[in-house]
């Protein structure tokens, strides 16, 4: 099989590559740049390997794959409120321009890296895909829309399938610690306390960025007829937790740090359980290699052996908003 990554080189897209390499698959990747110098480790390199914005790619250039996996995005809700705009024309108008491209070059599979935070600021827990959608940031209504827009190129020859995925965390050659777990762990580390910004009352449904990348790969092998055109939330029904039941991971491994309740953000709005039953159904065979109690030891030791440190957090390597405010000019460039 041959795929085409895009965002390859991002948290999710870096063991992406690996574990499609790794499957025997023909890999290209397509990524513009925007955190190089930011990795953590060494990052896998695809055979073929573009470093390019995904949205001026022609229907030439992507004639021959069989499978797109779909991850480049601005993939920060405070980047978004920072310059709506830009998240609009790569997440939104972007994606949907570049899936008609790949269904015209005759791609039979596309899959889409949706969220679970299209359900944010919901009365009810356990959603499931038939949930109603109530998005709170340009983000999550950019996953919307092209959700939308791919369930109506859905054809006999182009097959969707849409990943709303959980909200991610763990080690990766290319480190985020802007999400929630990585985060709480940092900050354990950096300073002593484990802050949260809520009443840690929240819940978040977790995945493993690299179990993400992985049901990447299930679907890509999948049956037409078993995935065609279908959304999928990503994840274990296990692995949902409050914001508290995080701190209280950090705590255990971090004996001495203090979790103080700041308070600082109101009533949070992303507060909502999910159920992964259809991932279990379509995917029988697929199993979750971590639970976030086995991703945050491994994580644990990771910044421990790095002498992950004061600087380490308050830096821009590692927070994805610090260092999009310094490439920013690259996505306004391609849009020009």
């Amino acid at each position: 099989m041959k795929v085409l990554i895009t965002g390859h080189q991002g948290y999710i897209g870096a063991h992406l590559t690996k574990l499609a390499m790794d499957a025997g698959f023909e890999v290209a990747g397509c990524d513009i740049g925007l955190f190089d110098d930011c990795e953590w480790s060494e990052v896998p390199a695809p055979t073929v390997e573009w470093k390019r914005d995904f949205r001026v790619l022609s229907v030439q250039d992507l004639q021959g794959f069989d499978c797109v996996m779909h991850l480049a995005a601005i993939s920060n809700d405070p980047m978004g409120e920072m310059d709506e705009t830009v998240t609009y024309e790569v997440n939104r108008e972007g994606t949907i321009d570049f899936a008609l491209r790949c269904k015209e070059a005759g791609i039979p599979r596309f899959l889409f890296s949706s969220s679970c935070s299209i359900y944010e600021k919901k009365k009810k827990l356990d959603l499931d895909e038939t949930a109603n959608f109530n998005p709170v940031s340009a983000y999550a209504h950019s996953k919307v829309a092209v959700e939308k827009a791919l369930n109506e190129m859905a054809s006999e020859d182009f097959s969707p399938v849409m990943l709303r995925n959980a909200t991610a965390y763990g080690l990766s050659p290319m480190l985020r610690i802007d999400l929630v777990a990585n985060n709480l762990l940092g900050c354990a580390l950096a300073y002593g306390d484990i802050r949260i910004m809520s009443d840690g009352s929240p819940w978040r449904p977790l995945v493993h960025c690299k179990d993400i990348a992985n049901a990447f790969v299930a679907l890509a092998r999948a049956p037409k007829d078993v995935v065609h055109n279908q959304s999928i939330n990503i994840g274990g029904n296990s692995e949902n937790y409050q914001v508290r039941d995080v701190a209280d991971q950090v705590k255990r491994l971090v004996p001495k740090a203090n979790i103080v309740y700041t308070g600082e953000v109101g009533a949070d709005p992303r507060d909502y359980r999910v159920k992964f039953d259809r991932l279990n159904t379509l995917l029988p065979e697929f199993r979750l290699e971590y639970s976030l109690q086995s991703g945050m030891d491994e994580l644990f030791s990771a910044y421990i052996d790095h002498g992950f440190n004061k600087s380490d957090f308050e830096g821009n390597r590692y927070v994805r908003l610090r260092a999009l405010k310094k490439t920013l000019p690259l996505l306004k460039e391609v849009a020009q």
